[in-house]
């Protein structure tokens, strides 16, 4: 270690939205009895047109082809790792905390999977590396998702709310003394998948929703998914989304459908900050910087929206990763059960010491 109070971390985090690989490595260490932490270096780095597709199509594959692509990934991970510690003359770090990618996850069955095998980034970086995060919450039954708000309870407690907007949008925030958090609903992986459709990579500042026009009677359907009415833990994937919002939205152009799920998404984030009578919210993730999102958000509740600076705003999540890779470290607890729903609070992780 560099020395007993400060810890220096690389977190890796790879969305649902397929927009490439975030890194962040930063130096945590505790002041007061409270956790701090420094961004020093970030990254992102664009998936290649191969990549997108091999991760997009990963849960069609048959378990040999799911085996090969979980090594394959976890060199490329520990290659972008290593090139960005080489880059950046990286020489202090602790652990680097890896997410991996999502490629199913069914807590209801008992089983998650992020892709990225661990033990092939340690032999390209030579580190100390935890990865896999989520299984072990859910074979204690929980719904592993979100992870997030460990770092929201211990580095963001300033405001009453954090608000992520990726693939999915999640909440956390206290309530009765404990911080709780779930996904909101889907944004970016819809709203990615149209843009690319009218050969844009993302709807940049909602400008393509701008110029759509919103269906009523969608819009209403959407609202009316049963998800919504549940209460947490509860969390979503990319399952869910094929089964549950894709058939809705088979009869409608492309610019309908991204006006409609924006005004969707909007309703549904304005809900939850309203019914919880939240004061303030962090808002981050790469949605934050959809304008027209954040304006119709902003326009259906009184919500303070605090958009951070944009290293906040793009590496929340991988800057979390390093954190619970810390804490995993030191034997702290890095999940809630007040969150996840699993039997009590846990320090998870699949720790390689190097």
């Amino acid at each position: 270690m560099a020395t007993s109070q400060e810890f220096f971390a690389l977190g890796l985090m790879s969305g649902t939205s397929l927009d490439g690989l975030d890194l962040c490595y930063s130096k945590f260490w505790k002041s007061d009895e409270n956790w701090r932490f420094e961004i020093l270096e970030t990254e992102t780095i664009p998936y290649s047109e191969a990549w997108e597709n091999k991760l997009r199509n990963a849960a069609n594959l048959n378990a040999e082809g799911l085996f090969e692509l979980n090594s394959d990934y976890g060199f490329l991970l520990g290659k972008l790792s290593q090139n960005f510690i080489s880059k950046h003359n990286i020489e202090n770090l602790d652990v680097i905390g890896s997410h991996g990618h999502t490629i199913f996850h069914q807590p209801e069955k008992k089983f998650t999977l992020q892709i990225g095998d661990g033990r092939a980034i340690q032999i390209l970086t030579k580190k100390n590396i935890i990865y896999d995060f989520r299984m072990q919450d859910v074979l204690m039954g929980g719904s592993g998702a979100p992870l997030v708000p460990i770092g929201d309870e211990l580095l963001f407690s300033e405001v009453d709310a954090c608000v992520n907007l990726g693939g999915f949008s999640n909440i956390s925030f206290k309530k009765d003394e404990k911080r709780i958090g779930y996904d909101i609903c889907p944004v970016n992986i819809i709203l990615n998948y149209f843009a690319k459709k009218q050969d844009q990579n993302f709807d940049k500042d909602g400008e393509l929703a701008r110029q759509g026009k919103v269906d009523s009677e969608l819009l209403k359907k959407l609202n009316n998914i049963e998800f919504y009415q549940l209460s947490e833990p509860k969390s979503l994937g990319y399952e869910w989304v094929e089964s549950h919002v894709m058939p809705l939205l088979k009869d409608f152009s492309d610019l309908e459908i991204l006006a409609t799920f924006t005004e969707h998404a909007a309703e549904q984030i304005a809900i939850n900050l309203i019914q919880n009578n939240i004061k303030t919210a962090l808002f981050t993730g790469g949605g934050t910087h959809n304008t027209f999102l954040i304006e119709k958000i902003k326009a259906k509740t009184k919500t303070q929206v605090i958009i951070p600076n944009r290293q906040i705003i793009d590496y929340k999540e991988a800057l979390i990763f390093a954190f619970m890779a810390v804490l995993k470290t030191n034997g702290d607890i890095n999940i809630l059960s007040s969150v996840t729903g699993s039997s009590n609070d846990h320090s998870s992780g699949i720790f390689l010491k190097f």
